[in-house]
């Protein structure tokens, strides 16, 4: 079989080399070839650089990849003086699965990745949704500790929700019965009726309803459980 070509980068123009240049040019190769299909000489030849050159921006390809992490969480936004702190987390959950979703190869970097690394040695970039959540929500009243819960649930909630949208495989798409288009036909009927039956909900799953529903529990949960000072949940 033929070498399919790369293709040439955007990034190869001869311009300064900055880091963010190299950084952007790495989530280019990232979201089209995975995080395995990043490396050094590929990124050099990208940038039409030796990639020795590289190496003065970033020591190596872990300090890639948390740069890279570091870029796409800068496109979250959290606004820390809106008082609707119910409103705003629902942004930011909403914020977070666009992102998500336009750079599926990257949410291992986002979700995975950080868990091992203790917390003060993560990248800062990646620690700025936590610091402005809590600020968010202590500006509006809520303790330093139930500030973190508050952020633990909410993160907790997204990280299950995008990978588990994104792992959504259907096995046959031209089949028209639920059962046969999820594979669910497989599993023993005496054993999985609950979940064979609920073939037509899961068949029609909706990435954007979900995420929804689940910040509506979410919210509807802490505003139970905590002594929250703000307005009631939002849309």
């Amino acid at each position: 079989m033929a070498k399919v070509p790369e293709r040439r980068s955007i990034h190869s123009d001869g311009g300064p080399i900055t880091r963010e240049r190299i950084l952007e040019c790495a989530l280019e190769i990232i979201d089209r070839d995975g995080i395995d299909g990043l490396s050094m000489r590929r990124l050099g030849k990208a940038l039409g650089r030796d990639p020795m050159t590289l190496y003065r921006h970033a020591p190596n390809k872990a300090a890639l990849l948390d740069g890279v992490a570091e870029l796409v969480l800068e496109e979250l936004e959290v606004d820390t003086d809106d008082g609707d702190w119910a409103t705003q987390l629902r942004q930011v959950a909403r914020g977070f699965r666009r992102l998500a979703l336009a750079h599926p190869q990257v949410v291992p970097l986002l979700v995975t990745r950080p868990l091992s690394t203790p917390l003060g040695l993560r990248p800062l970039g990646t620690l700025r949704p936590l610091e402005n959540i809590l600020a968010l929500l202590t500006k509006v009243g809520f303790t330093d500790a139930d500030a973190l819960h508050v952020y633990r649930a909410l993160f907790g909630f997204l990280y299950g929700h995008v990978l588990n949208e994104l792992q959504e495989l259907v096995e046959r798409p031209d089949e028209s019965d639920d059962l046969l288009r999820l594979g669910l036909h497989r599993l023993p009927i005496g054993e999985f009726p609950l979940l064979r039956g609920l073939a037509p909900v899961l068949a029609s799953y909706d990435g954007a309803a979900e995420l929804e529903r689940g910040v509506d529990i979410l919210l509807a949960g802490l505003t139970a459980t905590l002594t929250q000072p703000g307005p009631p949940p939002g849309r």
